[in-house]
């Protein structure tokens, strides 16, 4: 299908790094020689994505500064909105219809998330799509998991030792954004309403991925990347 329009989320403040975000806000730390803020473009530009937007608030001149020669929408928050309020203000710029979203504190290897994601989307069944990795396999990660899937690969809630976790990559109609009041709200609130609806669905990805939310989430990020 053809490629969505992409949102990348870049706007926290990254407490969890410590030092690391004191100066620099986390899309910026490298891993491997590159900013997390490029492997997450490099995703994209593997998925052949057209249309992407960022959106900032914590130390956000340095990311804008960083993706400036791009064609790169800029959605700015004057608050930490959290996944669903940034995701809502920054509509405007996206336009109508499903949008992907993937977070850029993460890297990945294997099959390319975003393509599997538009390959695996059906409108008709799907309100939202998202991608996991059982809990074991996701570097990392603390804790149990998020989510269960039955046959069909809808989803309802988990908290098991090895359910699979959210990797923070998703295709999700943003039409239900409108019915939440809240300007501050996190995406958990419309999944919540599509699990209840039997319109919440996920997938496997197909390889690695790590976690770089905190300090020693970069040495194994780079362990995997090699």
């Amino acid at each position: 299908m053809r490629p969505l329009p992409l949102m990348l989320f870049a706007a926290g403040f990254g407490a969890r790094m410590g030092a690391l975000t004191a100066h620099h806000p986390k899309p910026m730390i490298e891993v491997a020689g590159k900013a997390l803020i490029d492997h997450a473009l490099a995703v994209a530009d593997q998925a052949g994505i057209a249309k992407i937007v960022i959106n900032l608030h914590y130390l956000g001149d340095q990311i804008a500064s960083h993706v400036q020669h791009r064609d790169i929408a800029l959605s700015w928050e004057p608050e930490i909105l959290e996944t669903g309020g940034g995701l809502k203000a920054a509509l405007p710029l996206l336009g109508d219809g499903p949008v992907l979203t993937m977070n850029t504190d993460a890297v990945w290897s294997g099959q390319n998330p975003l393509t599997q994601l538009l390959n695996a989307w059906d409108p008709e069944e799907m309100d939202a799509l998202l991608l996991l990795l059982p809990a074991s396999k996701a570097l990392g990660h603390i804790g149990a998991g998020d989510f269960l899937l039955d046959a069909e690969g809808r989803l309802s809630r988990a908290n098991q030792t090895d359910s699979p976790i959210y990797l923070g990559a998703q295709i999700l109609k943003t039409g239900g954004l409108q019915a939440i009041s809240e300007r501050v709200f996190s995406l958990n609130r419309l999944w919540d309403r599509l699990i209840a609806e039997r319109r919440a669905y996920g997938i496997i990805h197909q390889g690695g991925w790590c976690d770089v939310g905190r300090p020693e989430g970069i040495a194994l990020a780079e362990s995997l990347h090699v």
